[in-house]
């Protein structure tokens, strides 16, 4: 596995580490709650996996042509590590209420899925082609998919973590 979703891995077993599905449910009021920001992981993963899916099903990148505003984000996210705030996240990756318990088994997975299909397109279409758009940043490479999802996961970790010391587990 790449090393970034080893740390992805990683990140996800820590935050959730001692955890139970009553823990999962709470959450600050108006705020999702860490078993809804494991959904909406795992929902990301699960739809960049269909993505790649047809990428390799079609044998050719699915990617637009990138504006200055998907290179400027891309380069905040990918190259700076850092994500930006307020961004509502798009309507397939809202959670929808999968069962926490259902969403801890299959999160995993789903990464492993996603490490190995952008394995086959870099073989397939080059290490430097955007294989594909994200609906924020645009156009993005398979290098360059793998370091949004670790940042991405990586916050939404944070945030798991901090709903955890909320409720009282280190």
């Amino acid at each position: 596995m790449d090393s970034l979703f080893q740390q992805l891995h990683r990140e996800l077993e820590d935050a959730l580490r001692g955890s139970t599905l009553a823990d999962l449910a709470r959450g600050p009021v108006g705020k999702w709650n860490s078993a809804q920001i494991l959904e909406h992981l795992y929902l990301t993963y699960a739809n960049t996996n269909k993505g790649i899916a047809k990428c390799l099903q079609t044998g050719a990148p699915l990617a637009t042509a990138a504006t200055m505003k998907h290179r400027v984000k891309t380069f905040v996210v990918v190259s700076l590590g850092y994500l930006l705030g307020g961004a509502q996240a798009p309507e397939r990756a809202i959670p929808k209420g999968m069962r926490p318990e259902e969403v801890r088994q299959s999160i995993f997975v789903e990464i492993e899925r996603m490490d190995a299909g952008l394995d086959d397109c870099e073989r397939k279409f080059g290490s430097g082609t955007r294989i594909m758009d994200h609906p924020i940043l645009g156009p993005l490479t398979a290098k360059q998919w793998r370091k949004f999802h670790w940042v991405h996961g990586r916050h939404h970790a944070r945030q798991i973590r901090e709903r955890m010391l909320k409720a009282g587990k280190p």
